[in-house]
């Protein structure tokens, strides 16, 4: 049988706010009162409302924050928070830490609150969850909520993927950034790169070449594409010393042989695409005509 739990943080917050398996205690265990506000929407005193220990997100970007006060100073809070019952009247928030924040900015004495009864691995869970389902998350903040449930939560990346409605593949890939050296995650973080560029770069194994091509996005304003291209040749192995060494004999021979069978001058000349181009020279029309007889008539399975 399913787990009632996360069959309902796989639907959302919304469905596990519903779910009272994740309570603490039962709100028979309360008196009257107290059993009255939970589950319910009550105006709280903002004083006797405690930050989010488990809150995954730190940075909230001011002047959207500055606008949220003011349209709470001129409509108040439409949509409540949701907190927890700590006891003794005092609650601790679940989600709506941007709401709390500029509640208390906007000088409010109480605010609006579903009030529910949750245990820490509960609380954390939701925080990370409604954390993942915002919009405006960068790529490494989601990155970095979904580590944190794997880890503190003893999540598979399966049993993550349940949970949060995304692939399994779309998780490997956010959790593969968290293994991008630090001043890439950061410029990811401040929209200097995008995900794509990103991506790209994780197909890199050595650090010190992403240091190197991320340098290049930011001085040449490289596209995706571009990106896409220079790390698929960064992928290639270098060939080794005797690879080079075997390879640069292989071709000499080739060339000598050429200018033996042809009695002309042959140069081969590589280009920095690894294309490149032979040139066989002629004294004159007749050289000329008897070259391009013999190479008419040079055998195809013949190989320098």
């Amino acid at each position: 049988m399913a787990n009632p739990k996360k069959s309902a943080l796989g639907r959302g917050l919304s469905a596990l706010l519903e779910d009272l398996d994740s309570d603490v205690i039962s709100s028979r265990s309360l008196d009257t009162a107290e059993a009255h506000a939970v589950g319910s929407v009550a105006n709280l005193d903002i004083t006797k409302i405690e930050a989010n220990p488990f809150q995954p997100r730190t940075r909230f970007e001011s002047n959207a924050l500055n606008e949220l006060v003011e349209s709470i100073r001129q409509h108040g809070i439409i949509q409540p928070v949701t907190v927890r019952k700590m006891g003794d009247r005092t609650f601790q928030l679940i989600s709506g830490e941007r709401r709390f924040r500029a509640s208390q900015l906007a000088d409010l004495t109480e605010i609006p609150a579903y009030i529910r009864l949750a245990n820490d691995q509960t609380m954390l869970e939701m925080a990370l969850v409604e954390n993942i389902q915002r919009q405006d998350l960068n790529p490494i903040e989601v990155a970095i909520s979904y580590k944190r449930l794997i880890d503190e939560c003893d999540l598979t990346h399966e049993g993550l993927s349940e949970k949060v409605s995304k692939s399994r593949s779309n998780i490997t890939n956010f959790l593969r950034l968290l293994k991008l050296p630090a001043e890439i995650q950061m410029a990811l973080q401040k929209g200097m790169i995008s995900m794509g560029h990103a991506r790209a770069l994780i197909g890199v194994d050595d650090p010190n070449k992403q240091l190197e091509i991320f340098e290049r996005i930011l001085d040449e304003v490289l596209s995706v594409r571009d990106v896409e291209n220079i790390t698929r040749k960064a992928k290639k192995p270098a060939p080794t010393q005797n690879e080079q060494t075997e390879r640069k004999q292989y071709y000499q021979n080739a060339r000598h042989n050429m200018a033996q069978n042809l009695n002309a001058k042959v140069d081969v000349k590589f280009l920095p695409k690894g294309n490149g181009k032979i040139t066989i020279d002629f004294i004159n029309d007749q050289d000329l005509k008897r070259l391009i007889l013999l190479l008419q008539g040079q055998n195809q399975n013949n190989s320098y």
